[in-house]
């Protein structure tokens, strides 16, 4: 699976799309193909991958002779830099622009002896190792909710409302990219019978603290989503997501869609083994890229449905789609994201 700037939920909520797997293909197929676009037109890519990049040097970019330009590759951060085969250290060189991350150059501290060259030869002279990409921002997704080896690619966590089909986590050091989700027993069931009806709102539970509001708990064949939590009670939204309303009889078990299928080591980091209750990290597009991502999937998926033909508007007013809207998100996108050509003088 390829990198994806939305998930999959995202895309469907906006679709008010139910969940089921009849149309999941569909929809991933134009998250991927709006991904690929975004990275085509912005010349950059949101997420970090963490590896070695080799540059040549002298490399014909007719720059000063301390500074290197890494143009598409940029930096989040550093791990090593040398050149050649000598180790410059972290206080021999800046990265710039003070703004960073990004970083699209590397300055060496002309108040220091550290040089770029010296090598055998100008081919790949300088070795960058680090995490290359827009930026590494994370937000907080829950914990492991079971010890892990290096290959299980099945994990279980405590808290799945803010992590969709597409995510990027970190656990430790190691990164990995969502590719399902599946329902997991919570360990708890309810504490009262629940009638079938959409004003029986509110289900008791053990611990309302091991729940999260706006996730998905599935009980016999019902989904209802949570929307608040008051101590041990949760107060849901009834037969969410297509599910049927029904009634349940007190006892029955609570499950929640915390098993996640992984992608293991993503992103140039390496699959390890991590203790139960280790935090899990979830990486953060920048939100207009989000917004981009599942604009373009979603004006891809209904123009499908349209065979390419969508119109707006009845009788007299019955006119083409124009596109207008998506022409402004991709505007705001390139005008805040966009990777500019420069001139490379100095």
């Amino acid at each position: 699976m390829s990198v994806w700037y939305t998930t999959r939920e995202q895309v469907k909520a906006a679709l008010d799309s139910v969940e089921t797997a009849r149309n999941n293909g569909q929809v991933d197929r134009a998250i991927a193909a709006a991904t690929g676009t975004i990275e085509g037109r912005l010349h950059r890519r949101f997420y970090p991958w963490t590896g070695t990049r080799y540059f040549d040097w002298p490399n014909g970019q007719y720059a000063r002779p301390w500074r290197l330009w890494l143009d598409q590759h940029e930096l989040i951060s550093v791990t090593s830099l040398s050149s050649g085969g000598v180790t410059i250290g972290a206080s021999d060189y800046f990265l710039r622009p003070y703004s960073g991350p990004p970083y699209n150059r590397v300055e060496i501290d002309l108040d220091s002896s550290a040089v770029f060259g010296g090598g055998s030869t100008h081919q790949r002279d300088v070795t960058i190792t680090g995490v290359w990409g827009y930026r590494d921002d994370e937000s907080r997704a829950g914990t492991l909710a079971e010890a892990l080896d290096a290959s299980e690619t099945a994990v279980d966590v405590t808290d799945s409302a803010s992590i969709g089909v597409g995510s990027i986590l970190r656990v430790d050091a190691e990164r990995m990219i969502v590719t399902g989700k599946t329902m997991l027993d919570t360990g708890q069931n309810t504490g009262g019978a629940l009638t079938a009806s959409v004003a029986d709102v509110s289900v008791t539970v053990a611990t309302g603290s091991a729940y999260t509001v706006g996730e998905t708990i599935l009980i016999d064949g019902e989904r209802m989503l949570i929307v608040d939590i008051a101590g041990n009670v949760l107060i849901v939204k009834r037969a969410w997501d297509g599910s049927v309303l029904a009634s349940h009889s007190s006892g029955a078990d609570i499950y929640a869609p915390r098993t996640l299928t992984v992608t293991r080591g993503a992103l140039g980091t390496t699959a390890a083994a991590h203790d139960s209750a280790t935090a899990v990290a979830r990486h953060d597009p920048p939100p207009g890229i989000v917004r981009l991502a599942t604009a373009l999937a979603l004006d891809d998926l209904l123009q499908q449905s349209s065979g390419y033909a969508r119109e707006v508007g009845s009788g007299e007013s019955q006119r083409e789609a124009s596109g207008r809207a998506l022409r402004a998100v991709w505007d705001d996108a390139y005008t805040a994201y966009g990777r500019k050509a420069r001139t490379r003088a100095v």
